[in-house]
């Protein structure tokens, strides 16, 4: 007797894998933010950026309720900031990379021209690796 059934195709619906991790609190379908990990020989609760990977010990959060955490009496949280949003760029940054994009747009016969010449006009200069200039500290 022939089954109408594929072996290959299930009927029922799967939703206990999902490609997105959910917030660990009960009843509640949202994305996970953070990751929660008690320290219990600290009484802290810690509260960071959603680690690599779901351990067994460490609950997901969205961000109502990683909002809303409180510790039990007597406990500390510490809520650790996600270092991976990019920092803003200072002036210094910005200077140094224009100039660096100067100095390689520059043709090369100029940049050689360029070279000895600032090492004479500048007495500051001490060593040259490419567009770096390695100067003598204006106390010295």
């Amino acid at each position: 007797m022939e089954s109408r059934r594929s072996p290959l195709k299930s009927e029922v619906p799967s939703n206990v894998v999902s490609p997105v991790r959910r917030c660990s609190r009960t009843a509640c379908g949202r994305p996970a933010v953070a990751t929660l990990t008690y320290v219990y020989a600290d009484s802290t609760a810690v509260l960071g950026p959603l680690a690599t990977y779901a351990e067994p010990h460490c609950y997901d959060l969205c961000a109502e309720h990683s909002e809303r955490l409180t510790a039990p009496r007597g406990w500390e949280v510490v809520r650790l900031t996600d270092g991976s949003a990019p920092a803003r760029p200072s002036g210094d940054d910005l200077e140094a990379l224009a100039n660096a994009v100067r100095e390689a747009a520059r043709p090369q016969g100029r940049v050689a021209e360029a070279q000895n010449g600032r090492r004479a006009a500048d007495p500051r200069e001490v060593a040259r690796r490419g567009h770096l200039r390695v100067l003598r500290s204006p106390d010295n």
